[in-house]
């Protein structure tokens, strides 16, 4: 059987880092974000007023809805986003997202700009290097593709991590000057190429989403990695 080429996995932290190791680094990447919306006031552009403002509940964190995204055209495989103004919705469909690629009919400018039309449009806020860099270099994707490589994934649950939940109720109102949120997803990831060759492995990613009110969830970036 032919050695197996994947995309890389999503997480830039190894499993050998601990959780409290983890939750250190996402509170310190957490907090850099809610002090720099506290410093920079950035007016939304985006325009997307499909669907009414989500509503918070008690923590100030809003309540969770579902919608499945839909492929769109010029993108290959690569999913339109979602009009979903939820973050934990939003962070799903996300992270189902990154974990789907189909090179049989997606080339990789191609999954670069379906890729591309998640991110805020907020240059102050978007750290597209960290989503653009989970995919692979251009001679591995090619040989991917002679592979006939593709995945598919399923989201098991999406949460907001502890220490994201600590920082917002240390300072509740930094988070309406960016209203990012820090969503912690697991799930699993099918890949399959030529010959009837496949596997599955459980997939987990921190993402970062924005959502301001009256508008739709975009992706801001990769965040550190945890599961609690």
């Amino acid at each position: 059987m032919k050695k197996r080429l994947r995309l890389p996995a999503l997480s830039p932290l190894g499993t050998s880092w601990s959780a409290k190791g983890r939750i250190a680094v996402l509170a310190a990447t957490v907090v850099a974000l809610l002090v720099l919306a506290g410093i920079v006031a950035v007016v939304t552009g985006n325009g997307n007023n499909h669907r009414a403002p989500a509503t918070p509940d008690s923590t100030g964190i809003p309540s969770a809805t579902e919608a499945a995204p839909e492929p769109s055209s010029g993108s290959g495989s690569v999913p339109k986003p979602p009009q979903i103004a939820e973050p934990v919705a939003y962070a799903n469909a996300a992270a189902q997202m990154l974990w789907s690629y189909d090179t049989r009919n997606t080339s990789r400018d191609q999954q670069f700009a379906g890729m591309r039309a998640w991110m805020t449009t907020e240059t102050t806020y978007a750290d597209w290097a960290s989503v653009s860099g989970q995919v692979p270099d251009p001679v591995l994707w090619s040989r991917m593709a002679d592979q006939d490589q593709h995945a598919t994934a399923s989201v098991t649950e999406g949460h907001y991590p502890s220490a994201f939940k600590q920082a917002l109720a240390d300072d509740p109102p930094a988070i309406t000057q960016a209203y990012i949120y820090v969503v912690t997803v697991n799930g699993k990831q099918q890949i399959a190429w030529k010959k009837g060759g496949g596997g599955a492995e459980e997939r987990a990613v921190t993402l970062a989403v924005q959502c301001r009110p009256s508008h739709d969830c975009t992706l801001a970036a990769i965040a550190p990695n945890v599961t609690q």
